[in-house]
């Protein structure tokens, strides 16, 4: 066991022992191979199921506006980001909010392993090292092969808003936001992008698993719920899908903080991903905004300023 897990136990252990929180929201090892699964632990004698490593996908900010009483909340840097989006929307009461940060090399998408290997039957984890005994074939991965591609263009590894730290720290080079992949689809002429999305909405079965991992869809009714007036209907069909996930991206607009919980968590893998990005992109380049950097100030749609782009204003 490393000391960071070992650090995360006797935090959460004394927080709960000195009644600082009710709660300490972490991970502890799923029942399949290479999994972890949200915990809540409420008692010191339970913080021994803690764990942390390259599974803990889980953007655990998603259950902090569920989760009653004082909490802890053990954060990456996205986890953290969410967390100060919600505390700007006054989702969350900052006082109630204990956070233990832990900077975050990235995470493993299992979805890389079982297109080569089939059903994960048996995994262990080495430094820089994934070794898999899969239903197909068994296979060694380096970690690199696997880091979630979320990860990959992460810029914030390093919680942003924290209580205390829990190892060290990632050394990050400061550089302006890169959108490559965005570039290279807004590169692709209208009849592309159309065929490729036309092609993914197609594989949504719109089972609401994206929305349900997202840490900042938290409305009490969604607008796909509503009944009056309704917005879509109850089938699968590729249009709606599209509007479906189209709204929901523009109800994220200046919120996504880009941690790719939605995108691992849909079973048809779905490139979720590429419209957050491109969405992203806009109100960087539009208002210089990137979500859950500071809790200072409040999101790039709730300010206004007349330097604002008003190109929308012009009639041509």
């Amino acid at each position: 066991m490393n000391s960071i897990i070992e650090d995360i136990r006797a935090t959460a252990r004394q927080l709960l022992t000195d009644g600082k929180v009710d709660v300490v929201i972490g991970y502890e090892k799923g029942s399949l191979p290479l999994s972890a699964t949200p915990c809540f632990v409420r008692s010191p004698q339970d913080t021994d199921k803690l764990i942390w490593d390259e599974t803990c996908e889980n953007n655990l900010a998603a259950f902090s506006t569920l989760t009653q009483g004082k909490k802890a909340i053990i954060a990456k840097g996205c986890d953290s980001r969410a967390l100060v989006v919600l505390l700007q929307e006054n989702q969350l009461v900052r006082d109630d909010l204990y956070i233990i940060g832990v900077s975050c090399q990235g995470v493993i998408n299992k979805k890389k392993i079982e297109a080569e290997t089939g059903e994960i039957l048996e995994a262990s984890i080495n430094p820089g090292k994934i070794t898999v005994k899969g239903m197909e074939c068994d296979k060694e991965f380096t970690f690199a092969e696997l880091k979630d591609a979320s990860c990959q263009t992460c810029r914030y590894p390093n919680p942003v808003l924290e209580d205390i730290h829990i190892g060290g720290l990632i050394e990050v080079a400061q550089q302006a936001a890169v959108f490559a992949d965005v570039t290279e689809m807004e590169n692709k002429t209208d009849a592309e992008r159309q065929a490729y999305f036309k092609e993914q909405m197609s594989k949504c079965i719109r089972c609401y698993a994206c929305r349900n991992a997202c840490p900042l869809c938290y409305c009490k009714e969604c607008f796909v719920d509503c009944n009056s007036p309704k917005w879509l209907t109850g089938g699968v069909d590729s249009a709606e899908n599209l509007f479906f996930q189209a709204g929901r991206v523009l109800h994220l607009a200046g919120r996504c903080v880009e941690c790719g919980a939605c995108s691992r968590a849909c079973p048809q893998d779905v490139d979720i991903r590429a419209l957050n990005r491109k969405m992203s992109k806009d109100v960087f380049n539009m208002y210089h905004h990137e979500s859950g950097i500071s809790v200072e100030g409040s999101g790039a749609l709730n300010e206004y300023s007349a330097d604002d782009p008003e190109a929308f204003l012009v009639k041509e």
